[in-house]
């Protein structure tokens, strides 16, 4: 198990570009984190502290890139976004603007803090804005690499952090500019993104392949080159299915005209926000919505089968 999360290693590789770069600069809306207090420690002119306010980070984080700065906006996932609509759709869509908004605790990363701190509405919403990047990490390597390719985008990024420590997928070195990867070969394959990568690896064992779909929008032609020969597939998200990954997916699947049968697994809607009050950690909340470890499996094996 890695003994960092991916908040403290994205931040330490912001804290090393920051050194050699004075046009890095992290607007924070009162978060602390030990990779957080040497940024403000070593390099105060580099970091601001907006406190408890959002929509005020998103402005003066826009701001700030206006006048060319590289900056980072940082809170827990659902403040920085669903708060702060209007700002990112006005600042960074309209007027072009590109920010990284970086949110802490995607989907039930907050197990134990209910629906208010749990984000699983967010990707059929930002993803509904031209001109974002959704970057969902799938572990520690990955979001060292992010930053770099954050940093350096022309468009706003908005970069999903777990909160959980997750085993590392990737070896370093791993090249995440295509948006996805192909994590094992099969013919009938799950398309996972986030934290559901590592439960996808494990229920796909030696009978199923596994892609890595990290980036929405979709990389259309990797996408359709990673998914050549494959008979069926499963989406894996946790997220509401509405507007999710796998909507993304069937969406290029219409448009491209491409005929493979596909069964989509997230989070149930018709379970509604009651099923976020069950405590116990998080793999309980999933098997409250239906997205338990063997309730996965079992789906999986029926559809496949």
């Amino acid at each position: 198990m890695a003994n960092k999360t991916q908040r403290d290693v994205f931040f330490d590789r912001v804290y090393e570009l920051a050194r050699v770069d004075r046009d890095v600069i992290i607007v924070s809306a009162d978060m602390s984190a030990p990779a957080l207090d040497k940024f403000r420690r070593d390099l105060p002119m580099q970091f601001v502290n907006v406190g408890i306010a959002e929509q005020n980070a998103i402005l003066i984080a826009s701001g700030l890139a206006k006048e060319g700065k590289k900056v980072f906006c940082y809170a827990i996932a659902p403040f920085i976004t669903l708060r702060c609509l209007e700002q990112i759709r006005v600042n960074s869509c309209i007027n072009e603007i590109p920010i990284t908004i970086v949110g802490m605790g995607v989907g039930l990363g907050y197990h134990s803090d209910g629906p208010t701190h749990h984000l699983i509405e967010d990707v059929a919403i930002m993803r509904s804005f031209p001109g974002i990047n959704i970057l969902n990490t799938t572990d520690n390597i990955m979001a060292a690499s992010l930053v770099s390719i954050a940093a350096n985008s022309s468009v706003t990024n908005y970069i999903r952090l777990d909160k959980d420590f997750h085993d590392d997928v990737y070896s370093a070195g791993a090249d995440f500019s295509s948006g996805l990867n192909k994590i094992k070969e099969g013919r009938k394959m799950i398309v996972a993104t986030g934290a559901m990568v590592h439960s996808a690896c494990e229920i796909a064992a030696s009978d199923y392949g596994v892609i890595d779909l990290f980036q929405i929008p979709i990389n259309r032609e990797a996408f359709i080159e990673a998914i050549n020969g494959v008979e069926k597939i499963i989406t894996l998200e946790e997220h509401f299915l509405a507007g999710g990954m796998g909507s993304a997916v069937c969406e290029l699947f219409n448009d491209c005209d491409i005929k493979i049968s596909v069964k989509r697994l997230g989070l149930n809607a018709r379970a509604g926000y009651e099923s976020c009050y069950k405590y116990g950690g998080r793999e309980i909340i999933r098997d409250n919505f239906g997205l338990g470890f063997e309730s996965i499996k079992e789906e999986a094996n029926n559809f496949f089968k």
